[in-house]
């Protein structure tokens, strides 16, 4: 759809928004939000007419695109048919997305509690997890988001928790795996897997293994950096959770429905968690949907014993048509292997062609449509871009990078010192090599930065 310049309405959508608008993460009156017009497939475009490859699925859900026509006509039908019902009941949409999210997640995770988002599937996972073992901690890694609710915040790993960090959670962190800016002194993958695999379980040893409910990670984590564990990694804590019969919970809200080039991240590593969180792709995000995926020794646990917890819209019939039709939608047109074979024999080499041309690049990393670059100021000493967290002025290099990105018509995902490349998993060769070359016009801004 070409964009159709209007600027009178988008003055009057921005006026309305600044003033009635509270939005997240955001100190209210030092935003400039865009006001957008539309979207459809890769691209969104605001109402003078300027028209951008988004690079960041929204956030990170729309992986079919904008606007798909087979999953709009499924919401519309479902719309028609039934806009709403309460959970209790059983609703064709709900049982069909549930029966289709339970053939393709690993293992015996064949049970599905729908909840609204990510963040609230974590919570249900958390509770989960405590009332089937009778334990109060729970450990996550730092470098983790696990959503903005209270639970998921305090399990958070990154300064998105710091202002909500009640101490009280039950909430203890550790070190995942991270060779590039290792913990651990390491040198090889090798051991970097070791080393955090002891760690682990010298922390789990030291507060009581007794105590621990649970432990939770991305499988890949997402805004923190897409940092891929080790081989072998997710199967060491398997095995430490099993030793001390410790629920392991994966958090595939960013990485599921085939962001990885998989299903669900899992499958790259062999491994099945006792739950698994999901949401964002589940139906590209066209209707609010999370939810929690159950193995059958904790499903049995609330067989015969109420499980005391629930959303007023678990299951949304809107919401679970959309689903149906989504993860129908991948199927018919292959979007998951599309998302393998363009990562790995575009996006990869192209970005490990930026990073040899780019001294800005420390690292790039990544798999499928889930890909980051580790902008640096040196690359023998690693130093980051910008400081940890940075905020205003010492900030000044990565938001001059994103501002370059947007003035070639790309719109990128930033956190802390890293852009992301995570776009729609049906993109285009020719729409990805698009957005390519917008980003590498993009990092010699952040190139005049480096020492």
């Amino acid at each position: 759809m070409t964009p159709q310049p209007n600027p009178q309405v988008g003055a009057a959508v921005k006026a309305a928004d600044r003033k009635h608008v509270f939005h997240s993460w955001s100190a209210q009156e030092l935003i400039d939000p865009l006001a957008v017009a539309g979207a459809e497939g890769s691209y969104f475009w605001d109402y003078d007419g300027n028209r951008y490859l988004d690079f960041t699925s929204g956030l990170v859900y729309t992986n079919i695109g904008y606007q798909h026509p087979k999953v709009v006509a499924a919401i519309q039908e479902q719309a028609g048919k039934m806009t709403t019902f309460a959970p209790a009941f059983a609703i064709e949409s709900r049982s069909e997305a549930a029966r289709l999210i339970a053939e393709r997640t690993p293992g015996d995770l064949d049970k599905i509690f729908f909840t609204n988002a990510g963040a609230d599937a974590v919570e249900h996972a958390l509770r989960m997890a405590r009332l089937h073992t009778g334990r109060p901690k729970v450990l996550s890694a730092y470098r983790s988001y696990h959503g903005g609710t209270q639970q998921a915040i305090n399990a958070t790993g990154d300064p998105r928790r710091w202002a909500s960090d009640t101490g009280t959670a039950g909430v203890v962190r550790f070190w995942a795996p991270f060779l590039y800016r290792s913990r651990f002194y390491a040198e090889t993958e090798e051991q970097e897997c070791a080393r955090a695999l002891e760690h682990l379980e010298s922390t789990i040893q030291f507060e009581g293994p007794g105590t621990i409910a649970a432990i939770i990670l991305e499988t890949v984590p997402g805004t923190a950096g897409i940092m891929l564990p080790p081989k072998g990694y997710l199967a060491g804590v398997r095995e430490i959770c099993d030793r001390y019969g410790i629920v392991f919970i994966l958090d595939e809200v960013m990485a599921g429905f085939g962001r990885t080039g998989k299903w669900f991240a899992a499958d790259l590593y062999d491994v099945t968690p006792d739950l698994l969180t999901f949401a964002k792709g589940v139906n590209s995000g066209y209707v609010p949907l999370g939810g929690v995926a159950i193995s059958g020794a904790i499903a049995e646990t609330f067989a015969k014993r109420p499980y005391p917890g629930g959303l007023t819209y678990s299951g949304h019939p809107l919401a679970c048509a959309a689903a149906v039709a989504t993860i129908n939608v991948m199927e018919e047109e292959g979007i998951v292997e599309h998302a393998a074979k363009l990562g790995s024999e575009i996006i990869e080499p192209a970005l490990r062609d930026l990073a040899e041309r780019h001294p800005s690049v420390g690292e790039v990393r990544g798999v499928g449509m889930f890909w980051a670059l580790e902008l640096v100021r040196d690359r023998s000493t690693r130093e980051p871009l910008v400081p940890y967290n940075a905020a205003g002025e010492a900030n000044a290099p990565m938001a001059a990078f994103g501002a370059a990105a947007k003035a070639n018509g790309l719109w990128p995902f930033i956190n802390m010192n890293r852009t992301h490349v995570v776009p729609a998993l049906n993109i285009t060769e020719s729409e990805a090599k698009e957005g390519l070359s917008a980003l590498d016009a993009a990092l010699t801004v952040a190139d005049e930065h480096v020492a």
